[in-house]
């Protein structure tokens, strides 16, 4: 039957047998004896006293549980022996007993010590072991870009416990919680002190007291001073905010373009306008665009963080001269890349086709422009060009860049003239290029059916093709257009202006106007409707005393003025074209 006692070690109430008891008292006593001359005695025993409660705490079972030799042993495992052990009942000298290392992981605390605020960022930066710079920067990011930095960082200062004991420091950073481990932290933060007090300057001190007035001015001086030390705060993280995110999109958009081959249907190319064409690969695009524009805002990135922290560590000359070199690197190749494409669209190239319409002169002539659903469902889609495949699966350009324009001619039949265009570097591949875009129409009777597509294969590369249409029609010849005309009409208005209320209107050629013979009066806006040559005028007015109505009629504008409740006038042309009023 063992005896056993209570004993209160930091703070917390244990029950222990005799000879448990008697070992830890020793071990204690033997502790205090090694630490007769160090400075902090006090301190270092307290925290020694709380870790050794927190792992006999650990070994109680239940509230009856009572610690005995083989408890006590781990614990001393677990902190180490002291280096003048000695017993002292027998005083001889007992052998140290061996050191088992002790592997324990880190522990959630905020570090206030080293801190800015609340201590939270350089916390989780020793839990994860990254500098506390990188997190700071992204809780400004998530605070500044989504408006969630603000309330993690609350949940995370509440949640957090703050590292106030040694013990606890030394598992924040993942250092074994030993008597040497805790020794040697104490005696770090009493130095530390102790420094300050012996490092500083009574004189100074005291001639700064008697100094008043040089005090108030450096004051005044430390002010400004740190004004302008949170303006450069301030400045910092707006260039790291801007900065990180613009370094961020430059990266993400530069994998998208790298990776662009593996993705479908042409993506890149179909879909986002890259500075440099066909001719050079989109992956080498991707790397010189960030090369070129991720290297800048990376040194940007570190200005903002050289605001933000005093101490921040440089990346050294080498690294900055390096990426300096591979920046001028890039920008040159992106110039001579730039010329290179300059010279490819450096001349023009045509060719020319010319078709009679036979059509007599009191046929209405319709000309229709028609969509292949193979291509494209949507009939009003324009899209400059775009990769794809034919009915053979033979990649080819696809592209809606056609245009109408309607021209008088002194012919007597009406004809189209087709004229395909690309660019190239010489005259002769830019015409060799504009004969192989592939351009289907079709004259039926009276129907000029044309395509909205022009097609060429991706061999030629993109350079601009397009086909422009010229229908040329002699005075007198009557036509008509379907809906889809009006996407591809490029004629001026001034000689043809196309009625979008309707594809029911006919138009005739009149000498130097396209005129509308069935178009309503209201869109007489280029004096292009037929027939209109009168305009009734509608007056209500009975509060007013005086209306003043202006009406043009054939480009000459007449001013009316009348009086009283609603009156009704009418003004005509007659036959020797003088202006008349009728009631």
């Amino acid at each position: 039957m063992n005896k056993t006692v209570n004993i209160n070690i930091g703070g917390l109430v244990f029950h222990i047998d005799e000879d448990a008891y008697q070992k830890l008292t020793r071990y204690f006593e033997a502790i205090k004896r090694s630490l007769s001359n160090s400075s902090g005695k006090d301190e270092i025993m307290k925290d020694i006293e709380m870790r050794v409660a927190e792992l006999l705490t650990e070994k109680q079972k239940s509230d009856k549980h009572v610690i005995n030799n083989k408890d006590v042993d781990e614990v001393i495992v677990i902190m180490g022996q002291p280096e003048d052990y000695r017993l002292d009942d027998d005083g001889e000298e007992k052998a140290a007993e061996p050191f088992y290392p002790y592997t324990r992981s880190k522990k959630l605390y905020r570090d206030k010590d080293r801190g800015t605020i609340a201590g939270v960022c350089t916390g989780l930066g020793h839990y994860f072991g990254i500098d506390a710079v990188w997190l700071k920067i992204l809780f400004l990011i998530l605070f500044f870009g989504f408006g969630t930095g603000f309330i993690a960082y609350i949940i995370l200062w509440i949640a957090m416990p703050k590292a106030v004991t040694t013990s606890e420091k030394l598992e924040m950073t993942g250092e074994p919680v030993t008597i040497s481990n805790i020794e040697k932290k104490v005696r770090e933060e009493f130095d530390t002190v102790a420094n300050k007090f012996k490092n500083a300057d009574y004189d100074k001190i005291g001639n700064n007291v008697k100094n008043g007035a040089e005090r108030v001015a450096g004051g005044l001086s430390d002010v400004l001073i740190n004004i302008f030390k949170v303006f450069a705060k301030v400045l910092g993280a707006i260039i790291v905010i801007f900065s990180s995110i613009a370094l961020l999109a430059i990266c993400f958009a530069s994998i998208f373009m790298i990776f662009s081959s593996s993705m479908p249907n042409n993506y890149i190319i179909n879909h986002i306008s890259t500075p440099i064409g066909l001719e050079t690969p989109i992956w080498a695009q991707g790397i010189l665009f960030f090369l070129a524009a991720g290297i800048p805002a990376f040194f940007f990135l570190l200005l903002g963080l050289k605001l933000l922290v005093t101490n921040l560590k440089s990346l050294g000359n080498v690294v900055k001269f390096s990426l300096l070199g591979i920046w001028i690197i890039a920008i040159g190749l992106l110039i001579s890349l730039g010329i290179k494409e300059a010279t490819q669209i450096a001349y023009d190239g045509k060719d020319v086709k010319k078709e009679v319409i036979n059509i007599t002169p009191t046929d209405t002539l319709y000309i229709k422009f028609k969509n292949n659903d193979f291509y494209s469902k949507d009939s009003y889609n324009h899209t400059d060009f775009k990769l794809t495949q034919d009915e053979n699966n033979k990649e080819i350009i696809y592209s809606n860049n056609v245009s109408i324009e309607i021209m008088p001619t002194e012919e007597a039949l009406p004809y189209i003239q087709i004229e395909r265009l690309a660019v190239g570097k010489s005259a002769v591949e830019s015409k060799n290029r504009a004969e192989k875009i592939r351009y289907g129409y079709k004259i039926e009777g009276n129907q000029l059916l044309l395509d909205n597509y022009l097609l060429t294969d991706v061999t030629n590369k993109f350079r601009d093709q397009k086909v422009e249409l010229y229908l040329y029609l002699p005075k007198g010849t009557l036509f008509k257009t379907d809906e889809n005309v009006q996407n591809y009409d490029r004629t001026s208005n001034d000689f043809f202006n196309l009625h979008f209320s309707s594809n029911e209107y006919i138009y005739k050629v009149e000498g130097e106007k396209v005129k509308c013979l069935n178009c309503p009066a209201t869109e007489n806006d280029y004096n292009d409707v037929d027939g209109v040559n009168s305009e009734e005028v509608n007056v209500t007015n009975e509060n007013d005393s005086t209306d003043v109505v202006t009406v043009k009629v054939n480009g000459k504008t007449i001013i009316e003025t009348k009086s009283g409740k609603e009156k009704k006038g009418k003004l005509t042309i007659d036959e020797n074209g003088v202006i008349i009023k009728s009631n």
